[in-house]
Formats: structure tokens, sequence, C-alpha cells
């Protein structure tokens, strides 16, 4: 039988909307985390209780059993690509127990953006009530450190298409069935910090005016906004490139109180008309401000005086756009949000006071059931023997294999993750890349940190023009021998050829990977190319993914794009301008 402690600590966390106490839920949260090895036994075997009647889970024979020991004896260690068949029969609309015990009526979609198509996972009320306790938890620790009360937030989220799968499922990314459900708008409520914007246009069909409309809501709220957020880092710096182009448009709408022709879809306007009044005064505050910011410098606190802080997932492919987004911050700072994947959650910050460069996540012992495989290999070859949550070694690499209450059993997360603390008994992670290997020709390795700490040196070149990188990705070249990488950039303005030669070179000699290296020497990999490309090319993508259906909340610019993705590497073949091969091995 399930401890009376855990049934006890989850309902208060997921029920507890209308009153939100941020210490009780920190004090819930240290109660979780003293024994989170039981909080894990417990974990699974409510799990298992749940679903052990599955077809999946009878087909390895634990036979009733919902111990951890029998569980890892039975249960093989699996990829999406093993329970695709499963998922498929459940999107088709077949009724029998597959994966759960109780019948799976949405689900989640990924970004695409890696493999070029996205991913279809199981979401039920679980992980919504899971997504929840991550949200208030980490803003209880949030809120501790920099209190919001009564205030708004300026959120740039995007909820993308739903549709009916052939079982007659609802369909969408993992965002859109969070901003969909009753339990987020009233959590939000409770943590006092609404969404500025309505829902039609959260909801509407055409993200660019949505944007439009989320800025314009921004201004007319603008002294009652004190969180400006995202999911991804990304979503602002996207945010308010676009400002700076449409800012004076913006004005004019709140002085003469009518909405830009921009905007055509009708739910859209009329909802903002409600909103919309003519402002001179407001009007003249915002010209004044930003005809007097240089070069947008601390654009954010200028427009929202009373924002406390920037918010959204910053971490791993997040990285590279944090330069930009701390120039639009100016002081404020950025604190970055949990950790997590379309699906389900991991860990909350509870540490918001470190930069995002050195966050770190505190595994939540009650979302699920948690293993880490070591990175280091077996003498024999064999992958080593995951561990638990409470096993793991501080200093040590991991990659995350999650059982959760949607169907997913030991299932390969793809993170690799280092452990950097502890939080009484569970681990603090830190998030250092995907898995699966970015680049690769013959015995070099990088991954996708590797690809950022080169670009990022090799922009410093720029820096000194005072130029930027707007955003880059990369691709391997295998149809030449010897094969080589290939750098898209889009650049913010025009470049020498010189400097971008000297780009190309900084580039090469930034890899610096033994197996690339000594690759290189022997011109086993030829000399990488860096290929510019037109400004508003990785627009292009972005369309291209929304087109497909994902949300722009959830966009990540795919940082390579492989032979699958034929569809991204046309649109950047076909706006390249200049291109340049390294001649630093030469």
């Amino acid at each position: 039988m399930i401890a009376i402690c855990y049934r006890k600590i989850v309902k208060m966390v997921v029920e507890k909307t209308e009153k939100f106490d941020p210490q009780e839920v920190i004090e819930e949260f240290e109660v979780l985390t003293r024994d989170a090895g039981k909080i894990q036994e417990e974990t699974l075997q409510k799990i298992l209780e749940e679903n052990g009647g599955t077809e999946y889970l009878q087909q390895w024979g634990l036979n009733g059993k919902t111990d951890s020991l029998s569980f890892k004896n039975c249960v093989p260690i699996v990829t999406h690509k093993d329970l695709e068949p499963y998922i498929h029969r459940i999107t088709d609309g077949d009724l029998f127990p597959i994966l759960t015990g109780k019948p799976i009526t949405t689900i989640s979609l990924s970004s695409g953006t890696t493999q070029g198509k996205p991913k279809f996972v199981p979401f039920n009320e679980e992980l919504m009530e899971s997504t929840m306790q991550i949200f208030k938890t980490s803003f209880a620790f949030r809120n501790r450190e920099f209190p919001v009360v009564n205030g708004k937030a300026l959120q740039f989220i995007y909820g993308s298409k739903q549709f009916k799968t052939k079982g007659g499922l609802a369909a969408g990314t993992a965002t859109t069935n969070v901003y969909r459900n009753a339990q987020f708008k009233k959590t939000m409520r409770a943590m006092q910090t609404p969404c500025c914007s309505p829902d039609e246009v959260i909801f509407g069909p055409d993200f660019q005016q949505s944007l439009y409309c989320h800025l314009l809501c921004g201004l007319i709220f603008r002294d009652e906004v004190q969180v400006v957020s995202s999911t991804f880092a990304h979503s602002i710096v996207h945010a308010f490139r676009n400002f700076e182009q449409v800012w004076q448009e913006l004005v004019t709408n709140i002085r003469e109180g009518v909405l830009s022709s921009r905007v055509t879809v009708p739910s859209m306007r009329a909802a903002m008309s409600k909103l919309l009044k003519p402002d001179p005064e407001l009007a003249d505050t915002i010209f004044n401000k930003c005809s007097r910011l240089s070069n947008w410098y601390g654009l954010i606190p200028e427009l929202f005086p009373n924002t406390r802080y920037i918010y959204g997932i910053m971490t791993g492919s997040m990285e590279p756009y944090l330069k930009k987004l701390r120039h639009y911050a100016g002081e404020l700072p950025l604190l970055s949000a949990d950790y997590g994947s379309s699906e389900g959650w991991i860990g909350a910050n509870v540490n918001p006071e470190l930069p995002p460069e050195l966050v770190t996540y505190a595994v939540l012992p009650n979302i699920g059931y948690f293993e880490f495989i070591p990175l280091m290999e077996n003498l024999d070859g064999l992958e080593p023997t995951p561990v638990g949550l409470t096993e793991v070694k501080l200093g040590e690499e991991y990659e995350i294999v999650v059982t959760n209450f949607a169907g997913l059993y030991r299932y390969r997360l793809g993170d690799v993750v280092k452990i950097k603390g502890f939080h009484n008994g569970t681990p603090e992670l830190q998030f250092i890349c995907r898995r699966n290997l970015l680049l690769s020709i013959n015995i070099d390795k990088n991954t996708e940190k590797d690809l950022q700490l080169a670009v990022e040196a090799a922009a410093k070149i720029l820096s000194d023009e005072k130029l930027e990188v707007v955003d880059f990705t990369s691709h391997v070249n295998v149809s030449a021998d010897p094969g080589h990488y290939v750098i898209f950039w889009e650049l913010s303005g025009e470049a020498t050829e010189e400097i971008l030669k000297d780009c190309c070179n900084c580039l090469d000699k930034s890899f610096v990977d033994a197996g690339y290296v000594g690759s290189r020497k022997v011109n086993a990999i030829g000399a990488l190319e860096l290929r510019i490309v037109k400004r508003g090319t990785f627009h292009k993508i972005l369309d291209h993914f929304v087109g497909l259906g994902a949300a722009v909340s959830q966009f990540k610019t795919p940082r390579c794009v492989g032979p699958t993705n034929l569809s991204v590497l046309q649109i950047l073949s076909s706006n390249v301008v200049e291109s340049y091969f390294s001649t630093a091995f030469c």
C-alpha cells in the first residue's frame, strides 16, 4: 500500500490553486526530498499498481510485482522508437489498456526540430499535475528571492493548433496542452502573475499577429508587469527584436486607441479592442523612452519599470541567446526555468540566484521514477548498469532514464546531466547536452556544447566590428570526400571577407576534440566551411516548423541539420550568400 505521506503531499501540492502559500510549498518540497529514496520506491509502486495490467507491462512478466528490483530485471530500457507502435495504436483509437490503465485522451507533440518531424507522446492529468507542482515549487523559491505581488506577467506564449488523431484524441504541442488546461490559469492566478494577454492572443492562428498583440498588451499594462517570460529564451529575444521594428506603430496604436491593420484575426481584434483605449500620455512615455535608448540596451526595464526578472529556459540550445537577452534586460536578473521535455518534467530550479550558465535542477522524487546511466563505458564495452536517484555520485555525468504516469517505462530521455550537488536527499542536476552526437564524420565526437563554444569563440572576432551572430546551425557534408563540417551563420550586418575568413579558421580550430583535430591533420576530415545566409533565414525555418504545427513557444533552432531534415537544409542552402573554407590546418 502506498504510504499516506506520499498521498498527502501530492494532494496538498496539486489542489492548492486558489490559495498559494510559497512557504508551505517549500516545506512540502523539503519533506519530499529528505527521504527521496523512499519516495522514489513509493512512486514506482504507485505507477505499477495503476498500470500493471497494461499490455506493455504484462508482456515483460512482472506478474503484479511493484518493487524496483523486479521492475529493472523485467522491463527493458527503451527509446521513443521502441514505443512508437504502441503509441500509434493509441492515437488510432485502440481502447485496450496498452500503456496506461486509464485511457489516454491527449497526445503531446515535440517541437520536431531535432529529427525534422515531431514525436507523439502520451499526455494525461497526472502529467498536468506534475507540471503544476514543478511550476509552484520553483515559483515558491523564486518568490522568496524576487517577490512579486499582485502583478502581471508579460508571457510570450503561443498555443499551436490542436487536431484530432485518427482515433479522436486531441493532439497538440506539450505547451499548448498545458496552456489550454484550466489548472494552468488557476495556478497563474494563485501565484499572482496572470498573463497580460487574453486567450484570443495566446491561441491565435497567426503567431506574428499574436506577437504584436503580446507586445501591445505588455505596454498597456506596463506598470503592472512584474515578470517577462516565455518557455524558451529564444522567444523573448525574438519578441524584442521584433519590437525594434514595430515600436513606433505600437505607440501610434496606443495614442489613437486603434489597433493596427496588421492584426486581421477577428477574435484577436475583438479581444484587443476591449483593452485598447486612446492614451496619449502613455504613448508619449513609451516614445520618449525608446528614443533615448542606446542600441536598445536595457529596453525591458525601460518599457516595464516594475519588472523583477526575466524568466524562461536558458540552458542547452538556449545559451547562445543569453548575450542578446542580457543586452535587452540591462541590470535585470535572468532566471532559468525548470527542467523538462515533451515527455514530462524532471526537476525544479530551487536556486534562482544562480546565473543561467550555472543553474541546477533539484529532481522532484514523486513525479516519476528516475534512473541514471553512467557515461563511462565498462571494460567489456557494454553499457553500464543504471543507478537510482539516490545512488548518483557528485561530479559524475549520466544519461537520464524516466518512468512516468503517462505510459513511459524506462524511457531514455537522451539528455546528459552532471551531478552538481544535493538538496537533502535528491540530486541537483546541471544540463550538459543531448546524448546523441551532433557532429561526427570519422572518429570525431562533437556535441551541441562543443559547437556552441566554437561559435562563441569565433563570434568574438565579430564583436570588434559591432556585429553579432543572430543565429546558427550546422550540417555534416559527406557528399564530398573527405566529408567536412558546414556551419551556417546569420549575421546582424555586413562583415568583410577578411573578418569572415578569420572567423572560419577560428571555428575550425575551436573544435578541440582529439578525434577531430587528428582527422583534420591527416585530411580524414575536410576543411570546415562557413556559410553566411541572408537576414531572415532562420525566421523562415521558424515559419516552416510553425507551418507543420509546432508552437513558437516550443521552437528550438536545430543546431545540427541531419539528412532527414531536407526541408530545413533546403531553406538554408537556398539562402547562402557567401561561403568560406578554413585554412587553419593547411
